[in-house]
This record gives C-alpha cells, structure tokens and sequence, in this order.
C-alpha cells in the first residue's frame, strides 16, 4: 500500500481536502476550507509532477496566503450589513400599515407591506381605512398604535 501511495500522493492530497471541507462544514468559520485551498493546490502540484517535498511547500504556502488573503475578505461579505440588524417579523416594528378592518384592543386586520395580519389596537378603536403604525409584535398578532395625523375613537 505504501509503494501505491507513495506513486500517487494526489489521493492523499484529495482526502486532505475532502477532511477539510467536511470539518468546514461543522465549523463554518472559514478557516478549514482555506487549508483544504492548500490541499487542492498541492494536488495540482503533484499531477505537475513537483516532488512531495515541493508539494507540502505548495500546501503551506497556499494555505497561509488563503488565510491571511481570502479568508478576511470571505468573512466580511459574510457578516455584512449591520449586526444590530433586524430580521424576520423584527424589522415589521415600527412600519406602517393599513387598517383592512376596524381594530380594538381584542381585534381587527391590519396590512403591513402586501401581507394581512390580525391586529390589537395599542389604546382606543381604529376604524378601517386608517394608517397606523406597529409598536410590537406579540406572536401572530401586529399591536398598533394610530399615528399622530389619526385619533382612534
């Protein structure tokens, strides 16, 4: 097995890599793909037909280049935008929306974006019609509260 591996290092070269990129995949943190990048490379050394010497130099060399080059600039397009940033219904707080029908504190439809929702009235009775503005959301339900141009009844 040793006289095989040692006339095609390209096997354990791929293997390398293939390790890699599954401990990447569990970490996610851009470190174990920019090696498993030293490994590709080593592979490709060795098809060139460079010695195993020149191969773990090619590994290093293109492992610590990726680390220091790729890996901030990956990191960066992956963590943009702001990291107070809201997601999910997060970002609905504060939009405003459009009474589909009358809203009191128990009930009533509100339309936010292209989307109804049921609502609860903050304070007071909105009649439909109205625009109104999301305070909060509590599970299923937008609580809104009348913006300063409408007075609920």
């Amino acid at each position: 097995m040793f006289e095989w591996l040692g006339s095609n290092w390209w096997a354990l070269w791929l293997t390398v890599f293939l390790a890699f990129a599954v401990v990447e995949m569990l970490t996610l943190n851009f470190f174990f793909i920019m090696l498993g990048g030293g490994a590709l490379a080593a592979l490709v050394a060795d098809f060139a037909g460079a010695d195993l010497w020149l191969q773990i130099v090619v590994l290093c060399v293109v492992s610590l280049l990726m680390i220091a080059f790729v890996r901030p600039i990956a990191l960066k397009h992956l963590h943009k935008g702001p990291a107070e940033q809201r997601t999910n219904v997060d970002r609905l707080i504060g939009q405003s929306a459009l009474v589909m029908e009358p809203v009191s504190a128990t009930a009533g439809l509100v339309k936010i974006g292209g989307d109804v929702w049921t609502a609860r009235s903050a304070a007071g009775i909105i009649d439909a019609g109205q625009t109104v503005q999301v305070t909060r959301i509590d599970g299923a339900t937008a609580v809104v509260a009348s913006t300063s141009e409408n007075s609920p009844r």
